[in-house]
């Protein structure tokens, strides 16, 4: 039986369009309506969804394509939730599924509802073709990954294991092209910084406005809150980090691999990031997958105007390289801002690593440069997080693999939780092809 791929198209289309429709922005999630659609889609098909809520509302959906072999199966692991969407600053309404410009616009397009139909999609060729697979293939569509996953990921994997054990999964945030010069690269995410979210308190003398003192805890925070903007964290070079450089520049080859190459080196490091990356948003990525980093992002301090404080506070976004723990970046971190604070972790989450060095990352990038002749395949470090982290507390080696085929012009992390969110409809019928080749060609074989 041959797929005829215009039909494909179209019916990944409505499919993405009926999930957009569905507001889940997180919060408060609403994650229920968009599973049961999928579980009616799959239904329809002869599949044997499972729709599990993990709290009111809060539903993930779970099916099961049945191989024919011993080997351990292969998890398609996407996620419902939206980031919340400003629809008086988008051009189409963001929950309305406008197909217009050749794409499909609203949020979750690329974050990640487009993932979730390529997976769908994915499932279903399976079914209708019936391909004797050497191992099942899972699909499981979550609630909460923007908000930690505690809903979704976190909770299939804490009361549902059984349903979702796997050897290996892919997720989102890979497959991505990038341009660098004439090159064209696809990067797999292969591991994600951990997590640690700190509370740093600032400590001073109470009294009046009118009478300064320099004992004053919003001053003491500010000071610190400045050291850490300016001063970079120590260097470490992971090897997550090192195959993710060394892989762009063999594929780029020339005075780039060079340039490339001497990020990899304490000393030259930040003098080849500031010289010679002349992208900022790239020269900022290439800092974050060397360093462990710190950013505050909320501040509390006093409650009237003529009172000074005796404690100011600030929240910090803090993200851990491979090999880093929570002491040992609270470690660096009081070494920038000075002593006279205290630091108190308020969410935590290890960082993520799986080796490149497999037969399924070898067919993800085969399949990859097989639908873009001339292309060139990457692991990559995510700067971010994803629900991987929950797989990996089971030991679930996880990829990014959600391949897209952008045009010159659309950044892809620029419009991932920004306006106009939206994908293009080949770029969505790219991923759906390669997506399930690459299904097929890792779980066929024994």
């Amino acid at each position: 039986m041959s797929i005829d791929w215009t039909v494909i198209r179209e019916e990944a289309v409505a499919h993405l369009q009926a999930l957009l429709r569905i507001n889940t922005s997180n919060p408060p999630g609403n994650e229920l309506a968009a599973a049961e659609y999928l579980a009616e889609v799959l239904a329809r098909e002869g599949f044997q969804p499972i729709v599990l809520q993990s709290a009111p509302g809060r539903g993930n959906v779970v099916a099961r394509y049945r191989g024919q072999g011993a080997n351990k199966p292969l998890l398609l692991l996407s996620h419902l939730d939206v980031v919340p969407a400003e629809g008086e600053h988008w051009r189409y309404d963001p929950f309305g599924g406008v197909v217009a410009e050749g794409c499909i616009w609203g949020r979750g397009t690329l974050d990640m509802k487009g993932a979730v139909v390529m997976q769908l999609m994915t499932m279903l060729l399976l079914k209708r073709l019936g391909i004797p697979l050497e191992r099942d293939v899972i699909f499981a569509a979550t609630a909460d990954e923007e908000a930690g996953g505690l809903y979704g990921a976190g909770f299939l994997i804490d009361q549902h294991l059984d349903l979702i054990q796997a050897e290996y999964a892919l997720t989102e945030f890979g497959g991505l092209p990038i341009s660098l010069g004439k090159g064209r690269v696809y990067v797999c995410q292969v591991a994600e910084k951990g997590l640690c979210w700190v509370r740093m308190i600032a400590h001073g003398t109470p009294g009046h406005a009118s009478r300064p003192h320099q004992d004053n805890a919003v001053v003491k925070l500010s000071r610190g809150l400045t050291l850490l903007s300016k001063k970079p964290l120590p260097f470490h070079r992971t090897a997550a980090a090192s195959d993710m450089i060394n892989g762009i520049g063999s594929a780029l080859g020339g005075l780039a691999q060079l340039a490339l190459h001497l990020l990899l080196f304490p000393a030259i490091s930040e003098w080849a990031r500031r010289h010679l990356l002349r992208d900022p948003s790239i020269s900022e990525t290439i800092f974050a997958i060397l360093h462990n980093t710190v950013c505050p992002t909320v501040l509390r301090a006093g409650g009237k105007t003529n009172v000074i404080p005796s404690q100011a506070e600030a929240e910090l976004d803090g993200r851990l390289l491979p090999g880093q723990t929570v002491e040992s970046f609270l470690a660096e971190i009081r070494a920038v801002a000075g002593p006279g604070f205290e630091f108190e972790p308020i969410l935590v989450s290890p960082p993520v690593e799986t080796s490149s060095r497999t037969r399924l990352f070898q067919c993800l990038a085969e399949v990859l440069m097989r639908n873009d002749p001339g292309a060139k395949v990457a692991p990559m470090m995510l700067i971010g997080a994803t629900d991987a982290k929950h797989l990996a507390r089971v030991g679930i080696p996880c990829y990014g693999f959600t391949p897209i085929q952008l045009p010159k012009g659309m950044d892809f992390l620029s419009l991932v939780h920004g306006h106009d969110e939206r994908i293009p409809i080949e770029a969505l019928l790219f991923g759906v092809n390669t997506l399930y080749q690459a299904t097929m060609a890792f779980c066929i074989q024994a």
